[in-house]
């Protein structure tokens, strides 16, 4: 998707852009998450004193696994997208320097700040339901499905001599 920053400012009124992004090149190599289907992209851009500005929403459906049991868990994430735009530093405020990329190019490729919104947004350690209660370390068994004989009183290796000395 791309836009003209010259043709924005001449409009000089919100431009709205919906578009559709193939992701399924980004996540290559990636077993632990996938996206399911396309990116929609409901996005308007707007120009206003030499900054051109892209905000809006990206959705997309992500398949990944539990952190914590390893069952598949699919969600729709709603991502919000804020993007400005310069093409001459003299238009950028100094407090917005660090958040305001400078083009040379009257045309600007928003893909990469797409891809870049996805990652950020990606959950680290997804979850199935707050209430998971995850493996056990033991045995492996998924202890939402059913509880394992297992003994829970782990002592760390490095203690298990003070163990011996509560005995008496």
């Amino acid at each position: 998707m791309m836009i003209s920053i010259r043709e924005l400012a001449q409009k000089n009124a919100s431009v709205a852009l919906k578009g559709v992004f193939d992701l399924s090149g980004v996540f290559t190599g990636r077993e632990d998450i996938q996206i399911v289907g396309k990116l929609e992209a409901e996005l308007s851009a707007h120009s206003q004193g030499g900054l051109a500005e892209v905000e809006g929403t990206l959705r997309f459906k992500v398949h990944s696994l539990c952190s914590r049991c390893l069952t598949p868990v699919d969600e729709t994430l709603a991502v919000p997208f804020r993007e400005r735009f310069a093409s001459r530093p003299d238009a950028v405020p100094q407090e917005d320097q660090d958040e305001v990329h400078l083009v040379t190019d009257d045309h600007i490729t928003l893909d990469p700040y797409v891809e870049e919104a996805v990652w950020l947004a990606l959950p680290l350690a997804p979850v199935c339901s707050s209430g998971c209660k995850g493996l056990c370390p033991q045995c492996g068994t998924n202890l939402n499905e059913k509880p394992c004989g297992c003994s829970n009183d782990s002592i760390d290796p490095r203690l298990a001599g003070l163990a011996d000395f509560f005995k008496q």
